[in-house]
């Protein structure tokens, strides 16, 4: 599973092409290669919006397709790049969009949960459960997908949960409609946290200290190789100690 930030990376030959080939040799034939897309979404305003108002206010919004919808421009660059290549396969999710190439994409990809799709049955388990690993090639700190699926497995309640309204495209072209995804809260954090401070960003920097990561430069960028399975195990006990469930209802830090 790869995050990067190209800027960061600085000039290489191909663009965003030739760090997915480069990356692709590197793993061989044998090895898929996995990113989260996420789907460009204009009209994410209408879901903080009172839950009743939505379905007015999506009317004419324009679905989400799974097989032409951008990516978040927030996933960066390459994950665009990737959802084009003709060998990518792309899950049919418009929060929890995924997409893979190689021998274990299909299997990652054909049944995403549509509700807590970074959950279990999700590609992320997918990535734990074949002893994959993460390759951050300077994306910001907080940018590890996997840490999601660790939220699921952490012993902690109650934890924050969202309530998302999405207009996806009806499989048969014919037209749309109005879907309701819950899942826990992805955007601010399964608990409240210290103001102005991101746990994904304390729990890896926790995490890298202990050296249990390959670190090096690839390009112009400090980047890591970190094994999933032992990433997950760690940010479930770090999860179990550092964040306080009684801070959601009291509205304050952990």
């Amino acid at each position: 599973m790869v995050h990067a930030s190209l800027r960061r990376l600085g000039p290489v030959e191909g663009g965003a092409d030739g760090v997915i080939e480069a990356i692709r040799e590197a793993i061989g034939p044998t090895g898929t290669l996995l990113l989260t897309l996420g789907a460009r979404d204009d009209w994410a305003w209408a879901n903080e919006r009172p839950e009743a108002e939505r379905p007015a206010l999506l009317a004419d919004a324009q679905p989400f397709d799974a097989a032409h919808t951008p990516a978040d421009p927030d996933m960066g660059v390459l994950a665009e790049v990737f959802r084009r290549r003709p060998e990518t396969r792309v899950s049919d999710h418009p929060e929890g969009r995924f997409g893979a190439a190689g021998p274990l994409a299909e299997a990652w990809l054909a049944n995403v949960p549509w509700d807590d799709y970074y959950g279990p049955g999700s590609p992320l388990e997918g990535l734990v459960l074949a002893e994959g690993r993460v390759l951050r090639l300077a994306p910001d700190p907080p940018t590890t997908t996997l840490l999601h699926y660790a939220e699921y497995l952490v012993p902690l309640e109650p934890k924050r949960r969202a309530r998302r309204h999405r207009r996806v495209r009806l499989p048969d072209g014919s037209g749309s409609e109005l879907r309701v995804v819950e899942c826990l809260d992805d955007s601010d954090g399964i608990v409240a946290y210290a103001p102005g401070r991101d746990y994904f960003a304390d729990l890896l920097a926790d995490y890298l200290v202990l050296g249990r990561a390959r670190t090096g430069r690839v390009g112009d960028a400090q980047s890591e190789l970190i094994d999933a399975a032992d990433l997950v195990e760690y940010a479930v006990a770090w999860m179990a100690r550092h964040l306080d469930p009684g801070a959601q209802a009291a509205g304050g830090p952990a």
